[in-house]
């Protein structure tokens, strides 16, 4: 799993190894990694509260816990808190705001990793809200890539078979 994590005013891209891939080194360590070219960590995990973690990373235990929703994410380790901002790819509301669909062009992201399968449009062709615009297969079932709002395929920026990772931009509509 891939998030995007603001601290403050600071980006990070945080990879976690979810339970049931190959890289699980048993029942509470997971591996994890900040940045594409940070190092791996292995950190050991128990639950003990509702909010509440416990973590060994390098040897070194920290409480951590979490307060406040999702506009007003707060982690605490110890006695010091952050502010959080957690983007996960897969989401609703995490594409919308990084699709900018708001604003502009709508980006059409991957919201796991797949290979491109089948391209239902072309570039300059009319779509429609919720209309197909690619199939990524993942995890061996296929994902149709809708259209978030009606317009033209101003990009189509992947083709057939081309492997994909989670948040890139495969189409845009304008």
């Amino acid at each position: 799993m891939i998030y995007e994590v603001k601290v403050g005013v600071k980006k990070y891209r945080l990879e976690l190894k979810p339970p049931g891939t190959e890289v699980r080194v048993d029942n509470d360590k997971w591996r994890c990694r900040m940045d594409e070219d940070g190092p791996e960590l292995e950190i050991d995990t128990a639950r003990i509260g509702a909010n509440t973690l416990s973590l060994i990373v390098g040897g070194k235990a920290y409480t951590v816990r979490r307060e406040g929703g999702q506009n007003d994410l707060r982690i605490w380790i110890g006695e010091n808190c952050w502010t959080v901002e957690l983007q996960d790819p897969r989401s609703w509301r995490s594409r919308k705001k990084l699709s900018g669909i708001e604003d502009g062009p709508a980006k059409l992201l991957a919201s796991m990793p797949g290979k491109v399968v089948r391209v239902l449009v072309a570039e300059g062709d009319a779509v429609h809200a919720g209309g197909g615009v690619l199939v990524v297969e993942a995890m061996k079932m296929q994902n149709e890539i809708k259209s978030p709002r009606a317009g033209v395929a101003q990009k189509i920026l992947v083709s057939e078979g081309a492997n994909v990772n989670a948040g890139d931009t495969l189409a845009i509509i304008e």
